[in-house]
């Protein structure tokens, strides 16, 4: 199995991408810490994968919470030799009529938390001379979208940091990639149906040139490819997985 003995934190892994992303790690051999904000949630996803998985309660605004939650992971699994940053959150507003409130909570989580936890982690893989950083940012990062400015500006920050952690880490064998998902169908996709979004979102998958929204397994896929030694000279690149929503 192509992660058998090796340890992998994966962020936002009580739902939507990040829960698949923990399911492909595990069913790879990997022993995964579940992090989320909802600790309830990553339990339950720890124990429905098995393997030695544990969830952890971490709240990637809070770098207190991100320093407490790693050691945790840490002292019940060992260092970390893959990290997937997948927490995510957005609301959709025009920009002229968004607040400062929503900003630092987009920022916070979006771009914020990926440093936090990064810095948290690297250290780890440093010592262990090797490791592999995979960060979900989105193809509203590349090319913006309507009613998510702040977003695909947190986005797009998190695709410039991991090029540029890339060149920093590479000498300690450790590799930095982004994968980049179109409309997919998680949580956040029905929460926006739910307030209103439903002709966007409609509008959204009828642009994408496979005609529909993806799914958060296939995601899951390019993250775990990434993650893998398949992708070991792959490092500072991004992946669309959107349908060819975005064609770079």
């Amino acid at each position: 199995m192509e992660f058998e003995d090796r340890v992998a934190l994966v962020t936002g892994g009580a739902s939507g991408i990040g829960r698949e992303v923990v399911r492909a790690l595990a069913a790879e051999g990997a022993r995964v810490a579940v992090c989320d904000l909802n600790s309830e949630g990553a339990g339950v996803v720890a124990a429905e994968v098995g393997g030695g998985a544990l969830g952890v309660a971490l709240d990637v605004t809070d770098t207190a919470s991100v320093r407490a939650g790693v050691a945790t992971a840490v002292e019940g699994l060992g260092a970390p030799g893959v990290l997937v940053n997948a927490a995510g959150w957005d609301r959709i507003v025009r920009f002229v009529e968004s607040d400062e409130e929503l900003w630092d909570r987009v920022i916070g989580i979006n771009y914020r938390g990926v440093l936090a936890v990064t810095h948290a982690v690297l250290p780890h893989m440093i010592e262990l001379g090797s490791g592999a950083i995979v960060s979900i940012a989105s193809e509203a990062g590349r090319a913006g979208s309507s009613g998510e400015a702040v977003y695909s500006g947190a986005k797009a920050a998190v695709i410039a940091f991991s090029k540029a952690l890339a060149r920093e880490v590479a000498r300690y064998g450790i590799r930095v990639n982004v994968v980049t998902p179109g409309l997919t169908d998680t949580p956040f996709l029905q929460r926006q149906v739910d307030e209103g979004h439903g002709k966007l979102m409609d509008a959204m998958a009828a642009a994408t040139p496979l005609r529909r929204v993806g799914r958060p397994e296939e995601v899951a896929q390019a993250v775990c490819f990434l993650a893998s030694e398949r992708a070991s000279f792959t490092t500072g690149e991004t992946l669309s997985v959107s349908g060819g929503l975005v064609m770079a």
